[in-house]
Formats: structure tokens, C-alpha cells, sequence
């Protein structure tokens, strides 16, 4: 569910602005799993306080990817296909992509969403339940198999015990807006939602719970390496020599890391970012179908075509027409 206008509330503490600046430079510092992640034009939408008094069966998420930051109480969340896990003081839950989902508390007599008598400007000590929700827009199809390969619901638990810099500023700046809007919040309360998402991504990525995919390629120094490079032209014929040449390894070594940290071969990868790039390009410009099948790689139009109709179902021409 998209939270609306009256329920968005941003920042401008000048205080707090330098402590999100700090965390944007180490954001933007080089690291290959921000660089990955920019692929898939992630845009924070709004932040809200809620304390609802229980019983209560709250649902979100229909239209948008959501985290949750958990301060008091505990709650019961409900993602379909999942077991129902049960969320704490200082965990925090990131939906990665749009999934409806339910927060419960006592037994509600109806699902419902969240609703303006749930909403807190401050932290007065009594609600029994209480929590930050932001929302995100995710741009796909671009990345859109980055999105796929997260888990439906990331629960980060026992934040509370850690001293987490990056987790107490985006909690800080949300709640202290949500007391004192200003004008311009909308554009820094958007740009602490990003962070806050590559962080929480960064801290899942490198627990024990993940198995595989672009994750665990960014992580890895050298196939990282080798992932910015083909994100960073990916029209470009690249070849797995050439790519093992960037990284310092043997063709074969590449070749057999690459595909046990990511889940792909290079070449299926590649591939399947060329079409992701391809479709929003049909979608989002007027470029000739020609002109974008070399952009993002192919030497033929009719090359183009065989390998987007495979992965979407239909002609480039039917999909820039909306038939999908």
C-alpha cells in the first residue's frame, strides 16, 4: 500500500544531515555492491511512525518494496509462501520488492491498512506496539533480476544489542522529522530510504543465510570487480577471457568462481542484463528497436529478437506497445 501524502515525513535537521552525508560518502565510496544496486533505479518513497493498539492486522506492500525498523513490541509478520516469524525491538524488516504482507498483534477481528489513527509524531512511551515503515519505488524491469533473487522478506534480529551507526542516523532523522517536517524533506528523507536499503542489503549479503547470486558475486573482490565492469558497458562484447584478464585470473578460474558465487554462467548473465536493459529502453524511450539492440549488445536486429521473445514471451515491438 502507498503511503500517502499526509502520512509522508521527511528531514532537514542540519545535525543529522551531516551524519547521512557521512554515510553517503562511504555509500558512494566505490563499493561494487552499491554500484550493482544503482542498477535498479531505487527511489524511497515516504516514512511513517506507527503505533497501532492492539489487536490489529495491518497489511502493506501491495505496490511497493517496504522495511519496517522495529522499536517496541513485538509483532507477528505474515509474508504469503513464508512461516510466519515473529519481530522484535531492534529487528528490522526489508521487503525487497512490492509483496503484500501483515503485521498482527492479538487477534484482529479483520485485515486492514494502515489507517491515520496509527500514526505517531513522537514516542510517548505507552503504545505496546511501535515502529518506522518506509516504502520504496523500484524501476523494473531494470535489475529486475537482482529483485528476484533477494528472499521474499529479509529479517535482520538483535539489531538492538549492536552498535549499528548506519541503523540509529536513519532511525534518528525519521523520527526526528516526523516531529518537525521542514521544507525540502521530501528529496533527504528519500535519499536516507536509499541507504538505508543498500545497508540492510549489505548487512544480509554477508551473513551466513545467503546462499548464492549477484549478492555473493558482489561480495567476492574479484567477481565484484568483474560485475561493475559488465554493468558498467554491458553492450560491450565482452568475452570470459577478457573478463578473467581484469580480474587477475585464469580463464577457467574465472569461469568456475563466476558461476559458484553468482548462480549464472558470464555469458547467461550478460545476457539476461542486455534484455532487462532492453526492455526499459522499449518501454522508457523512442529509440528505434534497431538502435537499442546494438546499444545493449547485438550485432542483428533478428539476433534481437529471437533472444528477447524467448525471455519475455513476445516481439520487442509488442512489448514497446504495452502488450505485456
Amino acid at each position: 500500500m502507498v503511503l500517502a501524502d499526509p502520512l509522508i515525513l521527511f528531514a532537514r535537521r542540519p545535525q543529522l544531515a551531516d551524519a547521512v552525508s557521512e554515510l553517503a560518502r562511504e555509500a558512494e565510496s566505490g563499493d561494487l555492491l552499491s554500484n550493482l544496486l544503482r542498477t535498479v533505479r531505487l527511489r524511497g518513497d515516504g516514512a511513517v511512525h506507527l503505533a497501532p493498539s492492539p489487536p490489529f492486522a495491518i497489511e502493506f506492500g501491495e505496490t511497493t518494496a517496504m522495511v519496517h525498523m522495529f522499536e517496541r513490541g513485538d509483532c507477528e509478520l505474515h509474508v504469503k509462501g513464508e512461516d510466519v516469524r515473529v519481530v522484535r525491538e531492534g529487528d528490522i524488516v526489508l521487503l525487497p520488492r512490492p509483496q503484500r504482507h501483515t503485521l498482527a498483534s492479538g487477534t484482529a477481528e479483520m485485515v486492514r491498512g494502515p489507517e491515520r489513527r496509527d500514526v505517531v509524531a513522537i514516542d510517548d512511551g505507552i503504545a505496546a506496539s511501535q515502529w518506522l515503515t518506509g516504502s520504496f519505488a523500484v524501476d523494473a524491469p531494470s535489475g529486475g533480476h537482482m529483485l528476484a533473487e533477494l528472499p521474499n522478506a529479509i529479517v535482520l534480529t538483535g539489531l538492538a544489542a549492536r552498535s549499528l551507526t548506519w541503523l540509529d542516523v536513519s532511525r534518528r532523522l525519521l523520527l526526528e522529522e516526523i516531529a518537525s517536517p521542514g521544507q525540502g524533506s521530501a528529496a533527504m528523507i528519500s535519499r536516507i530510504l536509499d541507504l538505508l536499503f543498500i545497508q540492510i542489503i549489505r548487512a544480509w549479503a554477508s551473513g551466513p543465510e545467503t546462499d548464492r547470486g549477484w549478492m555473493i558475486g558482489a561480495m567476492d573482490s574479484r567477481i565484484g570487480h568483474a560485475l561493475t565492469e559488465i554493468h558498467a558497458d554491458p553492450g560491450r562484447q565482452w568475452t570470459v577471457a577478457a573478463l578473467a584478464n581484469i580480474v587477475h585470473l585464469s580463464r577457467s578460474a574465472f569461469a568456475q568462481r563466476f558461476t559458484e558465487r553468482v548462480g549464472h554462467t558470464p555469458a547467461a548473465y550478460l545476457s539476461q542484463l542486455r534484455l532487462e536493459i532492453a526492455a526499459d529502453y522499449l518501454r522508457n524511450t523512442e529509440d528505434p528497436i534497431k538502435a537499442i539492440a546494438a546499444e545493449v549488445g547485438y550485432s542483428s536486429n533478428a539476433a534481437f529478437t529471437r533472444a528477447f521473445s524467448k525471455r519475455y514471451g513476445v516481439t520487442p515491438k509488442e512489448w514497446r506497445s504495452g502488450a505485456v
